[in-house]
């Protein structure tokens, strides 16, 4: 079997997710670098992979997929090394539902509307900030009542859930309001210098 290959970019928040998962399933794989936001544009070959060009993209064996869960899910599913979904029902559909808040309602917030607004833009909306500075507070407190006792969100096991959020969490505080407003949670704000500590996120650090 060949080693999986990982299409997009190191800055990327969701091919970091898709990394993690490979690091600490123990996988090898390839990195091939799309920048989507390239002066060039996509690259043409690149919507064979994926269709609405966006990243990440996977391969393995001939077989494609996008989108992040289910490209985390077939990593976790088809590959040796530690299981990252719970077997009962009810803790998986709470991964499955801290997946989907963080999909729907903590990315764009945490990362577009608060730290890339105050990264890149020259002079940033401080309305847009402070507005979804209330809606990153409402995902941290939603983490804190779903997250279980003991070192990761589910309890004792490392999951999906763990490796999803991570990253958006990551980029979130990149900033003074992200880093201030994690601090007003200590059960999150624990978890994260723990999720933070592990190999598999240094080895995913964007380079240069």
């Amino acid at each position: 079997m060949s080693k999986p290959v990982v299409y997009g970019a190191d800055y990327s928040v969701y091919v970091r997710i898709v990394r993690l998962v490979l690091e600490e399933k123990g996988v090898d794989y390839e990195l091939v670098p799309v920048d989507i936001f390239a002066a060039d544009g996509i690259p043409a070959w690149y919507f064979d992979h994926h269709p609405f060009g966006r990243i990440p993209a996977f391969e393995h064996d001939g077989f494609r997929l996008y989108e992040t869960s289910s490209i985390a899910r077939y990593v976790d599913e088809a590959f040796g090394g530690p299981a990252l979904q719970p077997v009962k029902a009810r803790p998986r559909a709470t991964m499955n539902q801290i997946i989907g808040m963080l999909d729907a309602y903590g990315y764009q917030a945490m990362v577009w509307d608060v730290a890339v607004e105050r990264l890149e833009k020259e002079a940033p909306d401080e309305a847009l900030i402070a507005a979804e500075l209330g809606q990153a507070a409402t995902v941290l407190r939603v983490m804190t009542s779903l997250k279980a006792a003991g070192p990761w969100l589910l309890g004792e096991q490392l999951t999906l859930a763990d490796l999803h959020a991570a990253p958006i969490i990551g980029y979130f505080l990149k900033v003074a309001e992200g880093q201030k407003l994690l601090a007003e949670f200590p059960g999150i704000r624990d978890w994260w210098e723990r999720i933070a500590a592990r190999p598999s996120f240094a080895n995913t650090e964007k380079s240069g």
